[in-house]
Order: C-alpha cells, then structure tokens, then sequence
C-alpha cells in the first residue's frame, strides 16, 4: 500500500481527528477524507477544519495513529497540507468520476448491471 499524507489535528470537544488531505471524499474532491474515533470516516472541508482546531501533538494522536495503522494505512504524517497535496484530492475525484461515468456508458450500450466489470484502470483524465 502506498503512503497515505496525514494532518492531526484537535479541537476542544472531539479531541483528536485525522484529515487526509489528498484523498477525496465526494466527487469533485471538495471535501477530504477525514477520520475520528467516534464516526471514523467521513467527509471534511479541510480549510474549515484547520481554521477551527489547532495541531495535534504527538502524544495526543499516539492512539489515533495507531488506529489508522491497525487499519492498514502507511502514514507520512505532515503540519500542513500543500497545493499539491489538495490538486491530488481534485485529480483523484476527477479519475473516480472517469471511471464512474465511464461504466455507466458501458453498462447502458451493453445491456449489463455491472456484476461483470473488468479492470477500470483504463480511464484517464486530461486536466
């Protein structure tokens, strides 16, 4: 598995939470995923985020970054994310609708419900 980039951060009532800055969690790559204790996964708008906590120190997300681990992510833990990291999140959700468009077609033009989809790594983007 690949390197996953994630920001710790903490706020007054949920303690600790995760953002994972490159990895989309709509279609368009708005919002990221993120991830906490209590809920797990869901949906964050990262700038929102980060202006309503404050970083999370080592000791505070210890158990938190074990939890992600036990989970299977490989964490490169950052402070910040970069323009790059949030143009990933946009290109990912880019090649998710791709693909999601792209076998839609597939599945009217053929007659089929999908439970026979081959690889989908055939589709790429142009942005």
């Amino acid at each position: 598995m690949s390197e996953t980039v994630v920001i710790f951060r903490r706020n007054r009532t949920e303690g600790c939470f995760a953002l994972f800055p490159e990895l989309p969690s709509d279609d368009h790559g708005f919002f990221c995923t993120a991830y906490q204790h209590v809920g797990e996964h869901c949906a964050a708008d990262y700038d929102l985020c980060v202006s309503r906590s404050i970083p999370a120190a080592p000791a505070e997300y210890a158990d938190l970054f074990k939890e992600l681990e036990r989970r299977g992510y490989d964490l490169t833990v950052r402070r910040r994310a970069t323009p790059e990291m949030h143009e990933r999140r946009f290109r990912l959700a880019a090649e998710r609708r791709c693909r999601s468009s792209h076998w839609r077609l597939w599945e009217a033009r053929t007659g089929t419900n999908g439970a026979d989809r081959r690889d989908r790594s055939s589709c790429t983007t142009k942005d």
